[in-house]
Formats: C-alpha cells, sequence, structure tokens
C-alpha cells in the first residue's frame, strides 16, 4: 500500500492557496482543471515532501459545505513550533490549540479543515506566551 493524498473541497481555491501556499509554507504541486467537470485540483505538498500532498478540490458551482469534524485532521511536522504558530499568528491565522506543551498545536483553514502542527524531535521547553494562551473555537 502506497499513501497518494488527502482531499478536502475548498469554497474559495484563492484563499486556499494563500492559506496553504503563502502563510503554510507549501508549494502547488500539480493542477487539474476539467470543464467538463465543472471543478478545478489543486495539489499542494510541503517542499521536499512532494509525496504527501493535499489535493484541493474546488467545484466551480457554489456548494454549502457542513465542518465535518468525522474528517479528523490533516498533521505536519514542523522545524519549530514556536516560530511556525508565530509566524501563522503574523499573518492573521488564528492558533485554535496553542503549542502550550512545546509540542502540538492545531489551527483551521480558511473552510474550517483541523490542521495539526507537531514539533519535529523532542517537545521544546514550554515558553510564554505559548504556555499561558488559552484555546480558541474547537479544533
Amino acid at each position: 500500500m502506497k499513501y497518494l493524498h488527502t482531499m478536502v473541497r475548498v469554497t474559495d481555491i484563492d484563499a486556499s492557496l494563500d492559506f496553504y501556499c503563502n502563510k503554510m509554507g507549501m508549494v502547488e504541486t500539480r493542477r487539474y482543471e476539467s470543464e467538463q467537470g465543472r471543478f478545478t485540483l489543486v495539489f499542494v505538498a510541503p517542499p521536499g515532501n512532494e509525496d504527501a500532498p493535499v489535493e484541493l478540490t474546488y467545484n466551480w458551482d457554489p456548494e454549502d459545505y457542513d465542518e465535518g469534524r468525522n474528517f479528523g485532521h490533516l498533521a505536519y511536522q514542523v522545524d519549530d513550533i514556536y516560530a511556525f504558530c508565530q509566524s501563522l499568528m503574523d499573518q492573521g491565522v488564528t492558533i485554535n490549540r496553542p503549542p502550550r506543551d512545546g509540542r502540538m498545536a492545531f489551527i483551521r483553514s480558511p473552510d474550517n479543515i483541523s490542521i495539526e502542527l507537531l514539533q519535529a524531535g523532542d517537545a521544546l521547553p514550554q515558553q510564554e506566551p505559548w504556555a499561558s494562551m488559552e484555546n480558541v473555537g474547537h479544533w
């Protein structure tokens, strides 16, 4: 068995690409548009880890997607969870579950997809302001 990709439906392809590529630091690896099917598929992945993409599916005809907690979350390993979360906050991303433990945080995409961020290696020593931050919303 080989992992291929995870697909999430998005309502605004530009907002999603801004989030995944500009804010999260991923790269677009390929794109497919189907006029007949009226959809666009954009694959994004962490640099150097292009074999673990997320397929962003944009249906051209508007649809309402309910937030599906049964989906679970996407998970990405980062080199410095504090620096990564700070960068996201500086770009206006809400940290729903701050990395109080120096190990794990949760954020959400523009379409409310839950994303877990995990510190590479051992947890970093606890530090402020993270250690005192409360959860925001749900994750």
